[in-house]
């Protein structure tokens, strides 16, 4: 799927698109990137970027980079390891595929702020949802 096919289909993720911003910005086979403009809206009771706003971005980094020519992965299982805290700039997600099979899938999604500090690694297990 394209690029626009495929901002066009994870529109409809309401949460992660409008609620928290996120945007896919770059999409090919097994890769994704995507960003979100950091915001008041993220911030916890210490003024960084709350665990579950970061969480949102990999998950949709995750779904356009696993889905991008078909829609039939979901995640069953993430490990999520913060790194450094985030507070302000544009966060940066990619997503890349370690290994995919017929009924699961391993990515790893980093997520980097915009100096390049690492804030966040996620490794993400998907399965297979088509009946083939």
């Amino acid at each position: 799927m394209t690029k626009e096919e495929c901002i066009e289909l994870f529109s409809k993720d309401r949460f992660a698109t409008e609620q928290t911003g996120v945007r896919i910005v770059e999409v090919g086979e097994r890769y994704a990137r995507c960003e979100m403009d950091v915001t008041d809206h993220h911030r916890n009771a210490m003024g960084n970027v709350m665990g579950g706003a970061l969480f949102t971005l990999a998950d949709l980094a995750f779904a356009a980079a696993a889905n991008h020519d078909e829609l039939k992965w979901v995640s069953v299982s993430s490990t999520i390891n913060y790194l450094s805290p985030a507070s302000s700039g544009t966060l940066n997600a990619e997503a890349r595929c370690l290994k995919q099979g017929r009924r699961t899938c391993v990515y790893t999604i980093d997520i980097h702020d915009n100096q390049n500090n690492a804030i966040a690694t996620i490794t993400t297990t998907g399965t297979n949802t088509s009946k083939s």
